[in-house]
């Protein structure tokens, strides 16, 4: 027995000690464990949404400027990562605090970046609405008051103009901004604080000033002209024209830019300005009908508001409306808003020349329905109507519902890169191209005898 006994005990002791040995060795890696960072869901979902280029091409980014930032490759600094992006002020600051998830560290990492870019730039628009509306809360005391949005604006106007080479005047910037902030709702309630913009409120802001959201949805891209949001269209018009005399000004141009294409911020030429050309629908015509591009119609009524609309298609002779979606009504002052179609039904432009029925009322015009457009002039360009309209979802955009002109001017969009038709059907002004149709109206007794 004592033979086998012995044997036994053996045994026991060399199994104990590997027990010994196994159970020290788990607890080095728990301890192991515990010294290094757990892995991060928010990375690892944030991951998901790259490709394995486009990861690597951050990783390439992040080292670049965390060596910038002379940090051995650990982190990028506040300074390196604002002027990469060409942010600066309030609003840079606020970008790197909500990267960095506001550690108030001064250091990025690159789990950082790549759980930034995938919410900012990867997310659903409810992801990236939300980080804007926090973006736009500079003070960090969630709550985003006029104030934050003054500070936001007024750095958005310094970094486009800037880059634009035409700075405005601080009294420009302090002008716009204004007409900005006049189209915002402040709803949400602060017990012994003026109120403040909710959620919703934003949500509902960035659709009557979709180039504000334009702009803050692209921060992360590397600064240039051409960045979306920072395109401002370059106004054409002739040297011996004094620029004070003109509706239009860059910050009204990006303004409206907010709800059209890269491709359409080219260029725009004036057409048409009733101080230089007279009050005249025929010149109007004439002047505004030799070619397919887009033009913008703005007025200035003598209630001092300014308007206007964007009309996608040719002014064209119409018995009916006629257009597409890419129309729009617009307000510039006092209030800066965009109103673009709602689908309720296609009411979208209007231009009617030399018809004598009563139910057929010369003149241009947008949205609403007859005698009750969403903007209208007669075809004796001194007076008009602007009436709320569901076609675009706007409201009356002047003071009153008559309009009283006081100043028209409308530009070309000039589209660079598209072949334009130079057929004989588009040649000519818009009455020249009547005169045929005209002859077999007369038959009918619909258009007026006279030329």
């Amino acid at each position: 027995m004592e033979n086998k006994v012995g044997p036994m005990k053996n045994k026991k002791k060399i199994w104990e000690g590997k027990t010994k040995r196994n159970e020290q060795t788990r607890k080095k890696g728990r301890m192991g464990n515990s010294q290094s960072p757990p892995p991060n869901p928010r990375f690892n979902s944030a991951s998901r949404a790259f490709t394995p280029k486009e990861l690597e091409d951050l990783k390439s980014l992040f080292n670049s400027l965390a060596a910038q930032s002379q940090t051995n490759g650990q982190y990028v600094s506040s300074s390196v990562f604002q002027v990469y992006f060409g942010l600066k002020g309030p609003l840079g600051e606020r970008m790197f605090d909500l990267a960095t998830q506001g550690r108030k560290d001064d250091k990025l990492t690159f789990e950082d970046l790549v759980i930034t870019k995938g919410t900012y730039v990867k997310g659903t628009n409810d992801e990236i609405e939300e980080f804007i509306y926090r973006l736009l809360d500079v003070t960090d005391d969630e709550i985003l008051t006029r104030s934050d949005l003054d500070s936001v604006l007024v750095n958005m106007f310094n970094h486009i103009f800037q880059l634009k080479g035409s700075q405005p005047e601080s009294s420009s910037h302090c002008y716009m901004v204004e007409t900005f902030l006049n189209a915002a709702t402040f709803s949400k309630d602060h017990e012994g604080r003026d109120k403040s913009m909710s959620f919703e409120d934003f949500k509902s802001w960035c659709t009557l000033v979709p180039s504000v959201k334009k702009f803050l949805s692209n921060l992360l891209v590397p600064p240039d002209p051409g960045r979306p949001g920072s395109k401002v269209p370059k106004l054409q018009y002739s040297e011996n024209i004094d620029s004070s005399i003109l509706l239009l000004r860059d910050e009204y141009a990006w303004h409206m830019g907010g709800a059209l294409s890269h491709e359409e911020l080219e260029e725009w030429k004036l057409l048409y300005h009733s101080s230089l050309n007279g009050l005249s629908f025929n010149t109007f015509l004439g002047n505004i009908s030799n070619g397919d591009e887009p033009t913008v119609l703005i007025i200035k009524d003598r209630e001092g508001y300014i308007f206007g609309g964007f009309a996608s298609q040719p002014w064209e002779r119409h018995g009916d409306f006629y257009g597409d979606m890419k129309t729009f009504l617009f307000q510039l002052y006092p209030k800066a808003s965009i109103f673009r179609p709602t689908g309720a039904n296609s009411n979208l432009q209007w231009c009617a020349v030399n018809f004598s029925s009563e139910t057929i009322p010369n003149g241009i015009g947008f949205g609403g329905r007859i005698n009750h457009f969403g903007m209208f002039l007669s075809a004796s360009f001194d007076q008009g109507h602007t009436f709320s309209c569901t076609t675009f979802n706007s409201p009356c955009l002047s003071k009153t519902a008559k309009i009283c002109p006081e100043v028209i001017e409308c530009w070309g969009v000039v589209r660079k890169g598209l072949e334009q038709e130079t057929t004989d059907v588009v040649k000519g002004t818009v009455l020249e191209r009547f005169k045929e149709d005209r002859h077999m109206l007369n038959l009918v007794g619909i258009a007026n005898a006279s030329e």
